[in-house]
């Protein structure tokens, strides 16, 4: 749960007060009290081209509003000749609503609202109050005499935590990203690869300015840094932990409280949209995570917002989360809907974000999730969907594709719920794709497994394929795996360092032989022994350790295969480009199988697994054709930190007919070990059916 921090005006003292210039207003935080005259008065009305026409309160109102942001909240403008600030915030249970910040001295009697007719909508033009002024919103209700200051639902900038004031501010940046932009369409396709770094900011590199205190980079800072390391491990996206703006640190962003602005512990708007036009600039998309399904409690936020449970529900069975300590938003209110839908569109359309993974899904699509007999309340028909949050989620998919159909959409979704990467058409939820939650949990219980027992749990490795096509699939190594006493992944891995190391590029290789996209958390691709700590940074000095450096090579030659063969990525999502040679060798422990392209169905490559600490000698498997079987990768070369054993380049295939094929190879295979081969072109022969 998110702590609770001041609001930026109950920490003001009598001690702040004093003169100040113009200029000075203009940047002062909330914090302080500037004992000043300002201009009182009613706020004009708002600059025509903001105006909130009839077709916005309908579209409002209907739950169909995508564009909120550029209605709502506070613009910058002009009117008669006149530089000001238009404020707009929904607050339709509130008797009053004013303006206050450092411009007027925190007094909520000088800049009061005109609400607009029954719209619930509270609006006005306030003059010379320009970008960086910090600002609330003061709300007084009727409803237990409620009165209070809120921060901007609409903000596109917040201050930096603790403090929790809004400032006016513009999203104007030119970006450099177009040919990015032109091509994303197949850079996100399902056909194309997909290898995501996971990335919380304030914890991947951590710099000092003085030599003792060290902090997270800025996301200037971050740029070039970042962009470069993803580009050289041939990454192609990175996925980011929650930028939107959020009260407590440890949260991780997932207790966001901003959904239209990144948290300016990093920088400005301005300075998000250069890291993301970096990133795009070297070749790596950006996912965001973003979290619809719960919000922090904290005063100044959507909580309780115009003396009314106006985001969540009133009831707590519907509206608590009992996991989190956090609000549920209230999916059968259309106007929420409308709000929900437009931060979506927000970031993918003013961030150029090239994906959105979805938090939380199943908190979402469940009434009782988390919660015992008693503490939910059944839906109309008396089940346990919630039927409101699944008519969300499926127009939120629509509407992103219509708008932006060269993005995805991914849900963290962990149960079996059906045809989530379906279309809406036939019934599905409309995601592009979906996180396979049972793949991760199956194969890290198959991994933290002493190899000598994991001939009885052969099952771990090879039931995904009974469900791999049911969805579009990203394979995930998540945080979520390395946090909170679970332990690092090399600290999960059996056996002597040797055998850990071993074991982890074991556990990468078997991923990226497996069809669907791949995820991995940061820290992971060097092996780091500790836990994830967001407090700190990635141990980057193991480095300068001949396992981790080997491991983290590993990392990026899989990356680079993986991106390079089309036969490992353009039927991620096909029955068509998978096929097992041998998933029965439970006894050795040993798995064979095939990958193909879709452009040329010859095109295979062939992946063989030793999940045994044993070399096998002579070990044979059927393959499609004659002639050379290169070895373009092996885990366990020595550039690799492995024991150097393999195959000497490749073998060659006799006609010797095994696993229902007219081909075999004789191979070595090494301890703990992956082969990837391929099929020489000048030596290949085709095989045919008998």
């Amino acid at each position: 749960m998110a702590t609770k921090g001041k609001s930026s005006d109950e920490t003001m003292s009598a001690a702040t007060k004093k003169k100040v210039t113009t200029e000075e207003l203009q940047t002062l935080g909330s914090d302080v009290v500037p004992s000043v005259a300002v201009p009182t008065g009613t706020a004009q009305p708002p600059a025509d081209s903001l105006i909130l026409s009839d077709t916005d309160f309908h579209l409002f109102n209907e739950g169909s509003h995508h564009k909120l942001w550029e209605k709502l909240g506070a613009h910058l403008t002009v009117r008669n000749g006149v530089k000001g600030t238009q404020f707009a915030v929904w607050a339709p249970n509130a008797d009053r609503v004013s303006v206050v910040g450092g411009f007027n001295g925190w007094n909520n009697e000088s800049h009061p609202l005109e609400v607009r007719a029954a719209s619930g909508i509270w609006e006005g033009f306030i003059p010379k109050v320009g970008k960086g002024t910090i600002y609330k919103y003061h709300i007084v209700s009727s409803y237990n005499g409620y009165e209070v200051n809120k921060a901007d639902p609409f903000g596109v900038h917040h201050e930096t935590p603790p403090a929790t004031g809004s400032i006016v501010w513009d999203l104007e940046y030119e970006w450099h990203d177009a040919e990015w932009m032109r091509n994303r369409a197949a850079l996100n396709a399902t056909t194309a690869p997909m290898t995501i770094y996971e990335c919380h900011l304030g914890s991947w590199r951590r710099t000092s300015d003085d030599g003792n205190n060290w902090r997270s980079l800025s996301y200037r800072e971050l740029a070039e840094p970042l962009a470069l390391y993803l580009a050289k491990m041939n990454f192609t996206h990175v996925e980011m932990l929650p930028v939107m703006e959020h009260p407590f640190f440890g949260s991780w962003g997932y207790q966001c409280t901003g959904f239209f602005a990144p948290s300016s512990r990093f920088g400005t708007p301005q300075d998000f949209k250069y890291l993301v036009d970096v990133l795009h600039q070297n070749g790596i998309g950006v996912i965001l995570d973003w979290v619809p399904s719960h919000f922090p409690t904290d005063e100044h936020g959507l909580s309780y917002f115009d003396g009314t449970h106006l985001f969540e529900h009133a009831d707590p069975r519907k509206g608590f989360h009992p996991d989190w300590g956090s609000l549920i938003f209230n999916y059968g209110r259309n106007e929420v809907r409308s709000f929900l839908l437009s931060s979506a569109l927000y970031w993918l359309g003013e961030y150029h974000a090239d994906a959105l993974r979805v938090d939380a899904v199943a908190s979402m699509l469940y009434l009782d999730y988390s919660r015992k007999h008693g503490e939910w309340i059944p839906n109309e028909f008396g089940g346990r969907e919630n039927i409101e949050a699944i008519s969300f989620l499926r127009r939120l998919n629509e509407d992103v594709y219509k708008v932006h159909p060269d993005v995805q959409v991914i849900a963290e979704e962990s149960t079996a719920w059906p045809m989530v990467s379906r279309p809406t058409y036939v019934g599905g939820l409309g995601f592009g794709m979906k996180w396979d939650m049972g793949w991760m949990h199956d194969t890290l219980r198959y991994f933290s497994t002493d190899p000598i027992h994991r001939k009885f749990h052969h099952n771990d490795l090879t039931f995904r394929m009974m469900y791999a096509f049911t969805e579009n699939f990203v394979l995930p190594l998540s945080h979520d795996e390395v946090v909170h006493g679970k332990g690092s992944l090399i600290r999960k891995m059996p056996g002597d360092e040797w055998q850990r190391f071993a074991n982890l590029r074991l556990l990468f290789a078997h991923m990226y032989s497996q069809p669907g996209k791949k995820l991995l958390f940061m820290g992971c691709e060097i092996g780091q022994w500790k836990e994830w700590n967001h407090d700190g940074s990635i141990d980057w000095g193991l480095l300068d350790q001949i396992p981790h450096a080997s491991l983290q090579r590993w990392v990026e030659d899989l990356n680079r295969t993986y991106r390079d063969m089309p036969a490992l990525h353009e039927l991620d999502t096909s029955h068509d480009g998978f096929e097992w040679i041998d998933c029965c060798d439970s006894e050795q422990s040993i798995v064979s199988l095939m990958r193909r392209s879709k452009s040329d169905p010859e095109d295979v490559i062939v992946v063989v697994l030793n999940f045994t600490p044993i070399p096998r000698h002579n070990y044979a498997i059927g393959v499609p054709s004659g002639g050379r079987w290169k070895e373009i990768l092996n885990s366990d070369a020595a550039i690799y930190g492995g024991s150097g054993q393999g195959n000497m380049g490749g073998a060659d295939a006799a006609p010797i007919p095994l696993h229902g094929r007219r081909w075999s190879v004789n191979l070595m295979l090494p301890p703990l070990s992956a082969l990837f081969l391929v099929n020489e072109p000048e030596a290949a022969e085709e095989d045919v059916d008998e």
